[in-house]
């Protein structure tokens, strides 16, 4: 039997020394490769539109969150209803993206809980946006006072006065 070497072997005329920048931008040599092409920096795409549909890639990076975060805000707030296509690829409307915005606001700066962000959103049937953008307070509209506060406003007013006997009274021990 006769040895029969390999077709694909590469000589070692082949085999060359590549100096390539690593992270800090010092070269380095690497054996055996080819140099790559310089790249002019990231092609952009084309800005699109404003009343182009988004992907959750789009939408998320615009935010500064994680794609799963918006997923999640599907299931709590209802009013958020992107298009899904083929594959389960969601596609956000401009009025979904505002929507969105509206409600990182309230989360991240203004400080609402999920619940307080659902309640409000039912109260204004899902239309944030005057509230937010107007930078107008977007607390909930005050409800008819009920019995119960009431009475315990009545009780913080004499409680109130207790306190301030109680120091008085504190003082003169002192």
């Amino acid at each position: 039997m006769s040895s029969h070497k390999s077709s694909s072997a590469k000589s070692p005329s082949h085999q060359t020394d590549v100096q390539t920048p690593d992270q800090k931008g010092n070269s380095q040599k690497l054996p055996n490769r080819r140099p790559m092409k310089q790249a002019a920096g990231k092609a952009k795409q084309p800005k699109k539109a404003a009343g182009a549909f988004r992907t959750i890639s789009e939408v998320a990076t615009e935010l500064k969150v994680e794609q799963h975060v918006l997923r999640f805000w599907e299931t709590k707030f209802s009013y958020i209803k992107p298009l899904k296509r083929g594959g389960g690829r969601r596609y956000y409307r401009p009025e979904d993206i505002e929507l969105l915005k509206n409600i990182h606001h309230l989360l991240y700066s203004e400080g609402y809980t999920i619940k307080g962000v659902q309640k409000l959103l039912t109260q204004t049937r899902g239309n944030l946006t005057s509230r937010v953008a107007a930078g107008a307070p977007v607390a909930a509209e005050p409800e008819a006072e009920s019995p119960v506060s009431k009475v315990v406003n009545s009780n913080r007013d004499e409680l109130s006065a207790m306190l301030d006997e109680l120091k008085s009274m504190r003082k003169l021990i002192d």
